[in-house]
């Protein structure tokens, strides 16, 4: 029953090359409608219709499921039918023309950027971890990286004289993000130290302590430490330096589209709403919003 579930799965780890998580999202938001198609009579993917996915979302909703969460189902519903559809299993798809309900877009929590700024800058750089801790939070909030992207960066993922940054996103998909002028400061000065921690060979742009690639987990750590240290006013993590990122940009621009592009976003669902928009016009709203984009001015000038 609904045997083409895992087919779909191995797809999007093989094909896609879709994160854990990734998969994990995936494979929830997709047993929790055959569960509920299960217990209505369905056996089979192509008995279910428009009709039966607005009854699935209203249900849903009236459960207490946020408008975000239920278009993630959506979404994931979508994706499985155009498998389906490519496999020839389904000859249309009944979640296409089905609209969740809709909710509050506000952002997550972020710093406001004078707190965030004195953050940063008060990171001390007099040891190896100190520097590269600088630099990690810099780039982090300079170009709104997620955890893995920054964890999987390597020395050859900095272009353009050290201007962009290479960035591996989601489902492998690569962009590339503008650094600001403090970021490359922070990133210049690790790079100058880099060779007392990194074993020779090790291509990783960050490491750790034993020369090797850093860890997710080590990075959550160091970001902590450095939060506490700094006397931040809450818990700080990687994830709230990309959304102070998103946030701050959104601010002075308004221009949710580039900071989508920014991001690295593209939700399966809404992906054909957005439009390409070519990189100078991205660096533009970069450059004259981001509050850290541009280098301090000497003191003694």
């Amino acid at each position: 029953m609904f045997e083409e579930l895992q087919g779909f799965l191995d797809y999007l780890r093989h094909e896609r090359r879709l994160s854990p998580r990734s998969l994990e999202a995936y494979e929830r938001d997709l047993l929790g409608v055959k569960d509920w198609a299960s217990g209505r009579g369905l056996r089979r993917w192509p008995e279910l219709t428009s009709h039966l996915v607005r009854a699935y979302i209203a249900e849903r909703h009236r459960q207490g499921l946020s408008g975000s969460t239920l278009r993630r189902a959506l979404s994931s519903l979508r994706a499985l039918f155009r498998f389906l559809h490519r496999e020839g299993v389904v000859g249309h798809n009944p979640a296409d023309s089905i609209r969740a309900p809709k909710s509050d877009h506000r952002l997550p929590s972020h710093l406001d950027p004078e707190t965030l700024g004195l953050l940063l800058d008060g990171i001390p750089s007099d040891s190896p971890l100190g520097t590269r801790d600088s630099a990690i939070m810099e780039l982090f909030y300079s170009s709104g990286l997620r955890l893995a992207e920054l964890v999987s960066l390597d020395l050859n993922d900095i272009v353009s004289s050290g201007e962009l940054l290479r960035v591996t996103g989601k489902g492998a998909k690569m962009r590339q993000v503008p650094i600001g002028a403090v970021a490359r400061q922070a990133v210049d000065r690790w790079l100058s130290i880099r060779s007392r921690l990194a074993k020779p060979g090790e291509t990783a742009l960050f490491v750790s302590q034993r020369g090797n690639r850093i860890s997710p987990r080590a990075v959550q750590q160091r970001v902590d430490l450095q939060a506490r240290r700094g006397m931040a006013p809450c818990h700080v993590h990687p994830h709230m330096l990309r959304h102070s990122f998103a946030g701050h940009l959104l601010e002075g621009s308004g221009d949710l589209r580039a900071v989508q592009e920014l991001l690295g976003h593209a939700d399966i669902g809404t992906t054909q709403i957005y439009t390409h928009l070519d990189f100078r016009h991205l660096a533009e709203v970069y450059d004259n919003t981001h509050p850290r984009a541009r280098k301090k001015k000497d003191p003694g000038q």
